[in-house]
């Protein structure tokens, strides 16, 4: 089997998520590779504070000649306006390597699957929940229903567990579905929320996943992470 590409992700340190679901969505010949940084709350300082370890950070998962660098943290990347393109800006400098983030990465694959409109399935407070709804407005999509669930490290909880908020958050003026946290787990779900809602239903891990294999400049198709992975890779496209 060729080696292809191979993508970095810069996780938080009690993340463990992000990992098996990147790992089981990969396409054949990808490979992804991972480096912590230290996180132990939700707290609005905590994810701050996150961001300034990450050119180091970045420098290290460098020295792996890697195809395209992830942030993969949502709510860091999303919770000071401009979060995002400052750790994109950073990861680049300190590498030369493309780079995105969780949050950007939901933002362009939302475009990408023309959803305007948004229902929201979080295990964040409220404050978290407030603050990802100003950044999608500040992109031009708004969110019409969202429920989180005030839950830290919120790894334990099952597929099912997603799965349920999604539906309870659906609603008929929303194009698709988002269910935030690199941290929460949805993988298993997102295929039986498609069919039977009947719309895109994106994760801060399939967005995360698809938009970093953009960035390495991937060509192929995915198997796992909906229709998303599925449809909506260059390769898949064509």
């Amino acid at each position: 089997m060729e080696w292809v590409k191979k993508l970095g992700f810069i996780v938080p340190s009690w993340n463990t998520v992000m990992e098996y679901e990147c790992a089981r969505m990969a396409p054949e010949g990808v490979s992804v590779h991972f480096t912590r940084i230290k996180h132990t709350d939700d707290e609005e300082e905590t994810l701050l504070h996150m961001i300034t370890k990450v050119p180091e950070l970045a420098e290290l998962l460098g020295h792996a000649r890697l195809d395209a660098i992830c942030f993969g943290c949502t709510g860091g990347s999303f919770v000071r306006p401009g979060m995002d393109r400052e750790i994109t800006r950073a990861i680049q400098e300190k590498t030369g390597i493309p780079a995105t983030t969780t949050a950007s990465a939901l933002v362009e694959a939302m475009r990408e699957m023309g959803v305007a409109r948004v229902a929201v399935a979080s295990p964040y407070p409220q404050w978290l929940n407030d603050r990802l709804g100003a950044y999608l407005k500040a992109h031009g999509i708004a969110v019409v229903r969202e429920k989180g669930q005030n839950v830290e490290c919120p790894a334990f909880l099952p597929p099912g567990n997603a799965e349920a908020l999604a539906r309870e958050v659906d609603a008929k003026e929303a194009d698709g579905i988002f269910i935030s946290c690199t941290n929460f787990r949805s993988l298993e779900v997102i295929d039986r929320l498609e069919r039977d809602l009947g719309k895109p239903v994106l994760t801060s891990n399939t967005t995360a996943m698809w938009h970093t294999l953009r960035a390495a400049g991937f060509e192929g198709a995915g198997a796992l992470g909906g229709s998303l992975l599925r449809g909506h890779l260059a390769g898949a496209r064509r």
